[in-house]
């Protein structure tokens, strides 16, 4: 990850830029170009651009058309960095977000046997929840509330929950009866393939070459034409019809018995990681003032709008990306850095039949390097806190090995409130954590 450098893009201040832009985005006075927040916009697209290619493979899984996903993923990843650009003016690009859909395809559909379209109805009300507490400012009130120390477990845990289904995505590990997981047959062209293009992002990633998770998956893709039997059906083409995944959602089915857990995982899981995301790209970018951030408000309503707006479409939760911080780092101070990437993603419409050929060992690399990042949260851990450490890892180990997020959280908060209880420090958990272990407990044992 680079360096933040917040002075970046000040000496490019325009002296000719159109009226209207300046007018409309303020580029002077956040001390940036037309020509520095377009470049700004391209690399953040770069670093992001990679989900059009992941997120059909994942809810193709769950046995939602890819074409369909495709054309919702490229839609609403427009439609909701569109108006994070227009109407909050903050350089922060959205897209179905790695982890939610991961959970959505393979604990929910797959492994809890609810059909996509119930899912989706469980994604569009978490939008609604999400969409109320941002009106009603409720948002920080909640986090607030959730220890420092499970958010932390909640992402380490996203992340192994991520790498698992990387490894067996590229058949790098398999199924045991003896011992759950084993080694894959390493011999296999598919493994020989994600092997390579997972040491290909990494070493991109680390000479600061831009776009390297996408190069990475074009590459495997490429070379899956000569070594795997992978079938080239071109590059161009129209989009395909999104009719098989809009407006398909089944609200009433998400309100039945046993659906409302999911929604909480999907809820709390949105809450934390779109406005961490906001939070720490806002900070980059110098946005952040006095511990609040200038239009947060307006750039959280953008950001949950394109939830259920998603779930409309037929794609999983939507969230602000991180990789926004590359486009900051680049000199990105507004809303035309996001206006640019919502133009390159409306363009990538006409490339479905290239989405269409990549594998999924030719994503799963990126999965598995993506996972390896969320990790590095474990060092702001108060290791010698063992009532803060021990729920924490309690979330992050239970995610990957119930192979599911809810499972995770659930664990991860009665931990949490059963060790303050019995320890005699009941009075440092939040009532917030008591309310969700509640709810959890009440989960397991009548539901």
């Amino acid at each position: 990850m680079q360096t933040p450098n917040p002075t970046a893009g000040s000496a490019a201040i325009p002296t000719t830029a159109p009226s209207w832009l300046e007018r409309f985005f303020k580029l002077q006075a956040h001390g940036t170009s037309v020509r520095t927040e377009v470049l700004a916009g391209l690399t953040t697209f770069l670093t992001m651009a990679y989900i059009i290619f992941v997120n059909p493979t994942i809810l193709g899984d769950a046995g939602m058309p890819k074409g369909a996903v495709f054309v919702a993923t490229c839609l609403i990843a427009a439609l909701g960095t569109l108006i994070m650009g227009l109407y909050a003016n903050f350089p922060v690009a959205t897209a179905p977000g790695m982890g939610l859909n991961a959970y959505f395809a393979y604990v929910v559909v797959l492994g809890m046997g609810f059909k996509w379209q119930v899912a989706l109805g469980a994604v569009f009300i978490s939008g609604c929840l999400f969409l109320a507490v941002t009106l009603f400012r409720l948002r920080e009130l909640i986090i607030r509330g959730i220890p420092h120390s499970l958010r932390i477990g909640i992402t380490v845990g996203i992340g192994m929950f991520l790498a698992i289904i990387a490894l067996k995505s590229a058949g790098i590990v398999a199924a045991s009866q003896a011992t759950y997981v084993t080694l894959g047959d390493l011999h296999k062209p598919s493994v020989v393939l994600a092997v390579i293009g997972f040491f290909t992002i990494v070493v991109l990633d680390c000479l600061k070459v831009r776009g390297a998770i996408l190069i990475g998956i074009l590459e495997v893709t490429v070379l899956s034409f000569f070594f795997s039997g992978n079938q080239f059906s071109g590059i161009f083409d129209m989009p395909p019809s999104i009719a098989p995944t809009f407006m398909q959602l089944d609200i009433r089915g998400a309100l039945g018995v046993g659906v409302f857990n999911i929604i909480l995982v999907f809820f709390l899981v949105e809450l934390f990681d779109a406005t961490g995301t906001l939070m720490a790209v806002a900070k980059r970018a110098g946005l952040l003032v006095e511990g609040k951030v200038d239009r947060m408000n307006k750039a959280l309503l953008a950001d949950s709008g394109a939830i259920f707006a998603g779930s409309l479409l037929g794609t999983s939760s939507t969230t602000a990306y991180i990789e926004s911080a590359s486009g900051v780092q680049a000199g990105g101070r507004t809303g035309l850095t996001a206006v640019t990437v919502a133009v390159l993603f409306l363009a990538c419409l006409f490339i479905a039949p290239l989405a269409g050929a990549v594998p999924a060992y030719a994503t799963a690399p990126a999965l598995l390097y993506v996972a390896c990042l969320m990790l590095r949260e474990l060092t702001e851990l108060d290791w010698d806190e063992t009532t803060e450490v021990v729920p924490a890892a309690v979330t992050s180990l239970a995610m990957p090995l119930t192979y599911s997020i809810a499972n995770g959280l659930a664990f991860g908060f009665i931990t949490y409130a059963v060790l303050k209880l019995f320890t005699g420090r009941w009075r440092e958990a939040h009532p917030m954590v008591w309310i969700i272990a509640a709810i959890f407990l009440f989960k397991f044992a009548y539901v």
